[in-house]
């Protein structure tokens, strides 16, 4: 199934959800993309969430002009993952099918307001 989004069109909205969850694997995969050591990694790029039913490391964020925070890997200026080919899988995987629902929310405000390059505000 072809997809009907393209990511090279959105501002990033996936990368600003505030748990981006990362394997063991995903930190591994990290690692050798920035030739340094899993642990180093870890430290550097996670930070543990834990609630009653989470248990999970998860991708630090930084402040961004569009949302309120995004991935640290992604570029605020040109609304890039910088790390793409070292991604983590649950980024490998978005949005699970055909379409993503804010991709097709984009479209619809950006033909309502007459530009291609609006970006709805939070």
């Amino acid at each position: 199934m072809k997809p009907r989004y393209d990511c090279s069109k959105c501002p990033g909205y996936c990368c600003s959800y505030d748990r981006i969850p990362v394997s063991d694997f995903d930190i591994a995969r990290l690692a050798r993309h920035f030739e340094i050591p899993p642990a180093v990694a870890r430290e550097r790029f996670t930070y543990h969430h834990q609630r009653k039913d989470i248990d999970e490391n998860v991708l630090r964020h930084h402040k961004d002009h569009v949302f309120k925070s995004v991935c640290q890997f992604f570029d605020r200026d040109e609304r890039r993952c910088t790390v793409y080919a070292a991604r983590p899988n649950v980024c490998r995987r978005y949005p699970s099918g055909a379409s993503c629902g804010y991709y097709d929310f984009l479209l619809f405000e950006r033909e309502q307001q007459g530009d291609e390059e609006f970006i709805p505000s939070a």
